[in-house]
């Protein structure tokens, strides 16, 4: 009986520590600006490419022949504890010309405006800064050289692949980024930044939703060879 009357107690205490951390974040849900740091998804093309084949609806704007590797998924303003999402609605225009801008590092209209209304208007920022953001946070990172132009498929684990950017990027630490898969490939590598760019810990992110597998698949850079082939004919040929 006392045992119960513990139990009962000490559920109740815990709903209400959670109802508390509930309302603590919604004193600030969605308000614009209003977050603790970001994090830069970086999307692996070959997998993302891969995966809508075989659903038989491959993107022809980032899965034709010109060759990409990790790509820009998005800078997501980020709480300790969750995320603001759709901070105004309706989302103010992004302009056509700010969208056309970022298809080097973002391949996908659709994409650069979904991540404007869902993710930057939650930034404090105008369009154009914040996109200027996303490019400053992109620039920040060093892509391993090993994965810049995979010829083969590649299997690995996702603390492998941790490692590898945490060489190649002086000051980053495992407890500020996370790998993310499917049921077998790499989808994706998260980095977490302060507002001002510094990488950051962020034990949240290096555990929700991070991969599982123990190991994943790197399906090679599409057309990389090829492409490697035309240039050099270019250049012969000038």
């Amino acid at each position: 009986m006392v045992r119960s009357v513990v139990r009962v107690a000490f559920a109740a205490g815990v709903s209400l520590l959670m109802v508390a951390a509930a309302c603590a974040q919604d004193r600030r849900q969605n308000q614009p600006g209003n977050f603790d740091f970001y994090v830069l998804a970086l999307s692996w093309s070959p997998s993302f490419c891969e995966a809508a084949g075989e659903r038989g609806t491959p993107p022809q704007n980032q899965c034709g022949a010109r060759p990409y590797s990790f790509v820009v998924h998005g800078l997501w303003p980020q709480y300790e504890r969750g995320f603001p999402e759709f901070c105004q609605v309706p989302a103010p225009r992004l302009e056509r010309n700010v969208m056309t801008s970022m298809l080097d590092l973002m391949p996908a209209p659709g994409l650069i405006y979904n991540e404007w209304d869902k993710h930057g208007t939650c930034s404090g920022l105008a369009a154009r800064p914040y996109f200027e953001t996303v490019r400053k946070a992109r620039a920040v990172v060093k892509i391993p050289d090993a994965y810049l132009e995979l010829k083969a498929p590649l299997t690995l684990t996702p603390a492998e692949l941790e490692e590898a950017f945490v060489q190649a990027n002086p000051g980053l630490t495992r407890d500020a980024i996370a790998v993310t898969c499917d049921n077998r490939r790499l989808r994706e590598v998260r980095i977490c930044f302060s507002k001002e760019l510094g990488f950051r810990s962020c034990p949240e992110i290096d555990t929700r939703g991070a991969c599982r597998l123990e190991r994943v698949i790197m399906p090679p850079v599409r057309g990389s060879s090829a492409r490697r082939s035309e240039d050099r004919l270019a250049i012969a040929g000038r």
